[in-house]
């Protein structure tokens, strides 16, 4: 009895599989080399944008692919670059090289005749040459004032041919060289907020708390004697989910929500005509004006609560975030 051939689709998947492994093993191989000439690197760069320099990334073919990527990924992050076409800076391009800025020139063989071609004209500028090559024996490794070893002992294409593992590790170390250097500069969350504006991500570090709080015109404020039917009244005016006691020093002193109504009512049946101060959480989770709205979310999802109280420096309430409001701004 023959066996039976592996579907066209295990086939496919097995293939797949195998450039996962061999890329990975590939990259781990090259992060295990890591040493003086990577840190080197970093503290050029750092220097660099410290003294408002740039970045200029050059390349071609596939590694210019890449190296447009490590371009943007340093630009987000507060270090300014530029791609260089290689075949386009002998033509007029090399005028955005200026005194100081630091070159980082990609090339798996490290002998590319366009960068190879290059290199002297950008040798005439006042600058430092990063170049991330897969041969340190290469023009390139050998002409640069730091190089980055970017070898690998094999493609996972299985013609040898297509760069697919070489291409993958530059990736990485460009990955590797931005976040390192963004460390290095303190560079903070709120750095990142100033380059990132739209989307999700931009409202969540550029909003702060006092963007989306309801102010106390929308909050349902009660005293802490106050009978459960009246406060519930007042929920209901000010449609809100939730209501703040409030002691009479103008303290935050407790919360009372719809579920802390619904919980207790089974227990106690003549609930609405009693007092709400034994019902009240006395301390209820807060949050300043002035967070950052991705504290908010990180905190209603961390507590699993729906409602949010904003306090002042004395603990007042000024406001407050209620976890529907999030969507109508687009956060969640």
């Amino acid at each position: 009895m023959s066996s039976q051939a592996p579907s066209p689709s295990s086939t496919h998947i097995e293939r797949g599989r195998r450039v996962f492994e061999l890329e990975v093993a590939e990259a781990r191989r090259v992060g295990e080399r890591l040493g003086e000439s990577f840190a080197h690197a970093v503290e050029t760069l750092r220097e660099a944008v410290e003294r408002q320099r740039k970045v200029v990334v050059v390349g071609v073919g596939k590694s210019g692919h890449i190296g447009a990527k490590i371009a943007a990924t340093l630009t987000s992050t507060g270090a300014p670059a530029v791609m260089l076409n290689a075949l386009n800076a002998l033509h007029g391009d090399l005028g955005i090289v200026c005194d100081g800025d630091v070159i980082l020139a990609l090339s798996n063989s490290g002998e590319t005749d366009e960068l190879m071609d290059v290199f002297p004209a950008i040798a005439r500028f006042d600058v430092r040459i990063i170049a991330m090559t897969g041969n340190p024996k290469s023009f390139m490794a050998k002409n640069a004032h730091i190089h980055l070893d970017a070898s690998v002992e094999r493609e996972a294409c299985p013609l040898e041919l297509a760069p697919t593992a070489s291409t993958t590790a530059m990736l990485i170390f460009g990955d590797a060289l931005a976040m390192a250097l963004l460390e290095a500069r303190g560079f903070t969350r709120e750095d990142f907020a100033k380059y990132h504006p739209s989307g999700k991500l931009g409202r969540t570090l550029l909003l702060t708390v006092e963007h989306i709080m309801r102010g106390a015109d929308q909050m349902a404020c009660i005293a802490p004697d106050a009978v459960v039917r009246d406060v519930l009244l007042e929920m209901a005016r000010r449609r809100a989910g939730s209501a703040i006691a409030v002691g009479a020093d103008g303290v935050l002193a407790g919360i009372f929500t719809q579920g802390d109504f619904a919980r207790h009512l089974a227990t106690n049946p003549n609930l609405l005509e009693l007092p709400v101060a034994p019902f009240l959480t006395p301390k209820p989770i807060t949050i300043r004006a002035g967070a950052l709205a991705v504290e908010v979310l990180h905190i209603l999802e961390s507590h699993r609560i729906d409602d949010l109280v904003v306090v002042d420096a004395e603990g007042r309430p000024a406001g407050m975030v209620d976890s529907q409001d999030l969507a109508r701004f687009r956060l969640i």
